[in-house]
């Protein structure tokens, strides 16, 4: 199956949390923090979203950096995934 969002909307899967720290400490699940870095798997076309008209910046493949607790979390496939609207992605990653 394949999503296709639709408007500003960005089809996102996060990138797994690091597991130790920089200084070699192995985190637990519960003190891993929620991963923020996520790679674009689908955007939408954009177009006119609330009286504005919105062109879409980032492409698939793309890693971005988005807001903490934006989105929703779906799962498809046995693969967990992210809608966001673009608006929620603060920055790509180069």
């Amino acid at each position: 199956m394949k999503l296709k969002p639709l408007s500003d909307r960005v089809v996102v899967k996060m990138v797994e949390a690091e597991e130790t720290t920089k200084s070699g400490i192995i985190l637990t699940g519960a003190a891993k923090e929620k991963p923020q870095i996520a790679e674009v798997v689908e955007v939408g076309p954009g177009g006119n979203v609330d009286g504005k008209e919105v062109v879409m910046t980032v492409k698939v493949g793309d890693k971005v950096i988005t807001s903490k607790y934006s989105g929703t979390e779906i799962k498809l496939d046995g693969e967990e995934y992210i809608i966001v609207r673009q608006s929620d992605i603060l920055a790509i990653v180069e």
